[in-house]
């Protein structure tokens, strides 16, 4: 039968959850509040970049307004309409003398058909461009429109920098041809504008942020505090209860074996002595009924002896793990199972969770196997296999279906206790059955760093 891996052997198991320490929190809200300020640093540089821009495209829009009234307007001519030398001539030294400068880089006159007819750089003049539809709208429904400008478009040739502010608004000749007035401004106060924008975000949110740390700062110590002090209660309640529990187990225990065990002990040897004293009279039948009687209190002590190890666990450290697992093969024997034990004499010194686990793991096997297949004959084996310790108890049972592993039926609920107990202990569990053909369980524990060579 293939063997079915239950259980993944786990070299670090999951840790216990570790106290909450202030410095642990400390540590988070400070990483929280770098976390926000850089998120609220990048959004602040988004908003301030477009306030920016939308600022500086009004006041774009507003000074070709008052350019186009002021001095394109009334300097506009019919001849420089058509396109005459003359004409474009005088009306650039208008447009170098009092629009040119700091603040305006580029100024262009268009006609409706896309044909430049003025720029104040020289190869453009002439030269046909299609209209797009920023500039066709501002003709055919007279506005004013101001945006970022692309500059990758062949009019754009001459321009210098990579971005720039970009006017277009209608004006008109003295004989009424509407004309397109464009004009380009520098972007380099945008990004000054922005870069004021973001200085304010900042200082106004890490303010805020900082106010709101100083205010919160004693509530979340307090807070603290009250948790701390909560943990220390609960952990000192959860050791109270497992002490009380102990010391139940242990009171229970002692009872047990000071009373009903050493009486039945001595009822054994009674019946024993009355046995042998029957077979001086001659009466031997008397003699082999309380010979009989003898046997089932000694398998009743064993019953109970086996009974103290799952009410008071520590004992197996005292008893030691071999005696355990005769006491567990002798109380199935009692049950129509037949125990076969191979259990090396020098056996590995175990830490005492694995000790237990071994224990607790022969337990659960031997109890499915008195519920299920009994009865029946098992082999239980406990060996080292190189550095790792191995269990594997086998039964010649009915076996059964392994798909019930995923969700156990009742009564088969012992299944999940062996697969809980490996995998809290970071051990490997596996399993080989069919219907038909027997069950054999294998625990491996992987090697502990405190377990020693051997015990003598």
């Amino acid at each position: 039968m293939p063997w079915i891996t239950v259980v993944a052997a786990s070299v670090d198991p999951a840790p216990p959850a570790r106290p909450l320490r202030t410095r642990t929190v400390v540590l988070r809200l400070a990483g929280g509040l770098v976390a926000i300020l850089v998120v609220v640093g990048l959004l602040a540089t988004f908003a301030a970049q477009w306030l920016a821009e939308r600022e500086a495209v009004n006041d774009a829009a507003n000074v070709a307004d008052v350019l186009a009234d002021a001095v394109i307007q009334p300097s506009l001519t019919s001849a420089l309409a058509d396109g005459d030398p003359a004409a474009v001539e005088a009306f650039d030294r208008i447009i170098r003398g009092q629009v040119i400068g700091d603040d305006i880089v580029r100024v262009k006159i268009w006609s409706p058909e896309g044909v430049v007819l003025y720029a104040d750089e020289p190869q453009l003049i002439g030269r046909s461009f299609e209209l797009d539809d920023a500039q066709r709208e501002a003709l055919s429904n007279p506005s004013t429109r101001a945006a970022i400008s692309d500059l990758s478009e062949d009019e754009n040739e001459f321009e210098p920098g990579s971005r720039l502010l970009e006017v277009y608004r209608p004006v008109w000749a003295p004989d009424g041809r509407e004309l397109l007035f464009e004009v380009y401004l520098p972007y380099d106060p945008v990004a000054a504008r922005a870069a004021d924008l973001w200085r304010g975000f900042a200082g106004v949110t890490t303010s805020s942020l900082l106010l709101l740390l100083v205010l919160t700062a004693p509530i979340v110590w307090g807070l603290l505090r009250r948790l701390r002090s909560e943990e220390r209660r609960r952990a000192d309640l959860l050791q109270r209860g497992m002490d009380a529990s102990d010391a139940e187990r242990r009171r229970i225990a002692g009872t047990l074996h000071d009373g009903p065990v050493q009486e039945l002990v001595a009822t054994s040897y009674a019946a024993e002595g009355a046995a042998d004293a029957a077979v001086r009279r001659g009466d031997t039948e008397a003699g082999a009924q309380l010979r009989e009687v003898a046997g089932a209190v000694r398998g009743n002590i064993r019953v109970l002896r086996s009974l103290l190890m799952d009410i008071y666990p520590p004992g197996l450290r005292a008893a030691g793990l071999a005696h355990a697992l005769h006491d567990l093969a002798a109380t199935a024997r009692s049950r129509a199972v037949t125990v076969d034990l191979d259990i090396p004499e020098r056996l590995p010194d175990l830490a005492e969770p694995d000790e237990q686990l071994v224990y607790r793991v022969a337990q659960e096997t031997l109890r499915n196997a008195v519920a299920h297949a009994a009865p029946c004959r098992v082999t239980m084996r406990l060996a080292a296999e190189g550095p790792d310790l191995v269990l594997e108890v086998a039964d010649d049972g009915p076996g059964f279906d392994p798909t019930i592993l995923d969700e156990p039926a009742e009564g088969h609920l012992g299944t999940r206790v062996l697969q809980d107990l490996a995998q809290q202990a970071g051990a490997e569990l596996r399993l080989a059955t069919r219907p038909g053909g027997g069950t054999r369980w294998r625990l491996r524990i992987p090697a502990a760093a405190g377990r020693k060579d051997a015990r003598r």
